[in-house]
């Protein structure tokens, strides 16, 4: 019996599922961050060790493959050896505003780049460091926790490359790009799931994994969750309710447009189109415990309208179905009920999901037909009536909301 093991760096914590060969979990274990330890890379590498020592030996020993994802578009600099030089920018770190217009004059028009917060303007704001100079390798965050485990430099995958302007279609760097003889190293793309290489001889014997487990070619942490999900025909969604809002519908077309935030990522033979919103359980945290929001929830009428008309953001810039790095948070009037609060809260973030698929079909998209849901709003039943409401198709939850499964099963795909 050989094992499969995914680990997830999302944003509340990272966590690590292994599954056998029937695609059963065997075992799962988690590492949560503390303040400020998502954008610390000693800290990613000490979840990383801690969640290899945590699984059972019994399972290490069997081990075949290992998978990474990570958050989508957080990015650093490093070295010829791998060290970082600089402090990694995060998946919602919107400096690179300041260069669109830049971009505006090498890429495509509406193209993904054109976000504050995509890959390639984080690259060239960075381009702008006093310590660019001593930077060889630009990496994604699955890049750099994969390079720990195979010791390889400069490898990733078509996911995560998919904001830095990698063509998915054609399966190469643009001319556009490769044109520009940036002065650092792209990283090499690899289809999700392609083994790189064997984990590094001395983690193997450290944490008692065999000397041939191979480390594989990840993803992003919202790819995961769609692969754990169980939608698999075009029509069916994800919707991943976690810090923040992720939309990823299976369509036969590809739709692309950096007006609104909308990419598509490549998936077999069909594509993952979607956005991410800023808005999401991160706000509703600014206002609620997670008891209060289980509690209050229940006293909610999901069969009654809100009155209140909100456009919920910790603060301002929005990414999709608004791309606009200037939008300004909407959550006044404040009633004095905290029930009537949340009920507004939920609902609006429910239009703002239901406006993100409305917008996708409009583009080309093939028609919603099912939405289902991962991360941690999908222990919320009433807002699964809120949204199904809004929504107008059947909501479900995911057959596994843990994006770690998704990458485990990433990492058995070529087995």
């Amino acid at each position: 019996m050989s094992f499969y093991l995914g680990i997830d760096f999302g944003t509340s914590g990272a966590r690590a599922v292994v599954i056998d060969e029937a695609a059963q979990i065997q075992t799962q274990v988690r590492y949560p961050w503390a303040t400020g330890a998502i954008a610390d890379v000693t800290s990613w590498e000490t979840a990383l060790w801690t969640l290899l020592a945590q699984i059972p030996e019994n399972w290490r020993r069997k081990m075949r493959a290992i998978a990474i994802n990570g958050t989508s578009s957080t990015v650093l600099l490093c070295d010829d050896a791998g060290n970082p030089i600089s402090t990694p920018l995060l998946y919602n770190d919107a400096r690179g505003s300041l260069v669109l217009d830049k971009l505006s004059q090498i890429a495509p028009p509406n193209h993904t780049v054109f976000s504050a917060t995509s890959s390639l303007a984080k690259l060239f704001w960075m381009m702008q460091l006093p310590t660019f100079s001593e930077a060889r390798y630009f990496l994604h965050q699955t890049d750099w926790l994969g390079f720990l485990l195979h010791g390889q430099l400069g490898i990733s995958d078509y996911h995560n490359a998919l904001k830095l302007g990698y063509d998915v279609e054609q399966l190469q760097y643009p001319e556009w790009l490769t044109s520009l003889q940036l002065p650092i190293q792209l990283p090499q793309v690899l289809t999700p799931g392609t083994p790189i290489a064997e984990l590094r001889a001395e983690i193997a014997n450290q944490f008692l994994f065999p000397p041939n487990c191979l480390v594989c070619a990840g993803t992003t942490d919202s790819i995961a969750a769609f692969l754990a999900s169980g939608a698999t025909s075009p029509g069916q969604a994800v919707t991943s309710l976690g810090s923040t809002l992720v939309l990823k519908l299976l369509s036969r077309t590809r739709v692309e447009d950096s007006r609104y935030g909308i990419y598509s990522h490549r998936l077999g033979d069909l594509w993952l189109t979607g956005g991410a919103s800023n808005t999401g359980g991160a706000v509703l945290r600014e206002f609620f415990t997670d008891a209060e929001l289980e509690n209050l929830s229940r006293e909610i009428d999901s069969s009654q309208a809100s009155k209140l008309d909100y456009y919920p953001l910790l603060k301002a810039g929005e990414r999709f179905p608004i791309n606009d790095p200037n939008l300004l948070p909407r959550l006044t009037p404040r009633p004095d009920h905290p029930v009537e609060f949340l009920h507004g809260l939920l609902e609006s973030i429910a239009r703002i999901e239901a406006r993100g698929y409305e917008l996708l079909q409009q583009l080309g998209s093939d028609s919603l037909n099912r939405v289902y849901t991962a991360g941690g709003g999908a222990k919320n039943p009433t807002w699964d009536a809120i949204r199904q409401q809004c929504l107008k198709v059947p909501v479900v939850s995911s057959v596994n909301t843990e994006a770690a499964y998704g990458t485990a099963l990433l990492a058995k795909s070529k087995f």
